[in-house]
């Protein structure tokens, strides 16, 4: 195979004593995400008991690629969705592959950005610790790019994906021992530091022309119901996604179809997202019962529809690193996080997207969920143990 060849001639010039030596990490990253790691367990009894192996051809790159996977039903609709919104504000004559089009120029510049100062972080660190490049950031670098408005400054951008890599990621050791989301980080840096260009009618909709100062109102539903207005979008219109919102956030259709993916490969927590669900539905019939205002009136189902509930649900939540590890623990885990993110919603209208600060609120406190479940385990196992010895003691 000549892909195998090219990287076997250069594989010694790399390796140890070889000529760019100090780029190891960066070559054996593109090695095996070209191809499946070739290092096994040792031959002889003593190397193969030391320690945990998995034997499995599956190994993370490829889990991440399967996200990547499930991510493009989202991606692709955003894509089409930012021409739409783009060709129905400006009563643009645009057919299906005109807005598209339009979509993909404006979606791909955000996406070379968020992986080309992400990446090249995660290539830095791994070079000065001389380490394997993390292949997290192939899929975090692309849920960012699909989190943001459409309008976001690329330089904001930029500063957002360096402070979560940075400061939410390689601080805590890389991955695997950070946690916080850092995708969530991202969006949280810019709602925070920018808020103007993340919330507001003016940050949804990308102009067809090529000079400033020509925004134009494009309310999402959150937006229009922060500012006690009526909605404007039907149930069915928001399941589809035809709304304005973040790029790639707002078909559930779509990511019902990424999440059935993950979760017939079983790479997210089943769990974790009906828990969500059910948190969700609950606060929801909650504030209904309680009917103060037009947002505790709000259907319950809607929230589902709404912001950013279904593709934090399916995609962020679920993060394996930064969730809860327990069975036990993702129940309670995903229920306060669909109960805080409504509860934020209809609370607190400053931060109509409550689903991003729930999971980021839960993401602190899954270690303290898993450790009070492992310790009541313990205790009713031992409890058990002691009855079981009374009883043989008699």
């Amino acid at each position: 195979m000549k892909l195998r060849d090219f990287f076997d001639r250069l594989k010694p010039s790399f390796s140890k004593g070889g000529r760019f030596e100090k780029l190891s990490s960066t070559f054996e990253a593109f090695e095996s995400f070209a191809f499946t790691p070739n290092t096994v367990t040792g031959g002889n009894m003593r190397d193969r008991y030391r320690g945990c192996h998995i034997r499995d051809a599956v190994d993370l790159k490829r889990t991440i690629i399967t996200v990547v996977i499930a991510l493009l039903p989202a991606l692709l609709f955003g894509m089409w969705n930012i021409g739409y919104q783009t060709s129905m504000a400006y009563g643009l004559d645009w057919g299906f592959w005109h807005r598209f089009w339009f979509g993909f120029l404006r979606m791909l510049p955000i996406i070379v950005v968020s992986y080309v100062v992400g990446l090249s972080i995660e290539f830095l660190f791994a070079e000065i610790r001389h380490e394997e490049v993390s292949e997290g950031f192939i899929g975090t670098g692309l849920i960012i790019s699909m989190i943001v408005p459409v309008t976001v400054p690329l330089w904001q951008l930029a500063i957002a994906v360096a402070f979560a890599v940075i400061i939410g990621k390689e601080v805590f050791g890389g991955s695997g021992y950070n946690f916080l989301n850092p995708a969530l980080v991202a969006r949280a840096f810019l709602f925070f530091s920018y808020p103007s260009h993340m919330s507001g009618d003016h940050v949804w909709i990308a102009s067809p022309f090529h000079f400033a100062g020509d925004a134009i109102a494009g309310a999402t539903p959150l937006g229009q119901l922060m500012a006690s207005r009526p909605l404007t979008a039907s149930a069915f219109d928001m399941f589809l996604g035809t709304i304005p919102g973040s790029t790639c956030e707002t078909s559930v259709l779509a990511i019902l179809l990424g999440a059935a993916l993950l979760l017939i490969t079983g790479i997210a927590s089943w769990r974790i997202m009906l828990s969500i669900v059910i948190g969700g539905g609950l606060m929801g019939l909650l504030f209904n019962a309680i009917g103060a205002n037009e947002y505790m009136q709000l259907p319950f189902y809607c929230h589902y529809l709404m912001g950013g509930f279904a593709f934090g649900c399916v995609f962020m939540a679920t993060d394996p690193v930064t969730a809860a590890q327990t069975n036990a623990g993702k129940w309670i885990y995903g229920f306060l996080i669909g109960a805080f993110a409504v509860a934020l919603r209809v609370l607190n209208p400053a931060y109509p997207e409550g689903m991003m600060l729930a999971i980021l609120l839960m993401n602190c406190f899954a270690p303290l969920i898993d450790h009070c479940v492992v310790a009541i385990n313990i205790r009713r196992r031992k409890k058990r143990w002691l009855a079981a010895e009374r009883r043989t003691n008699r």
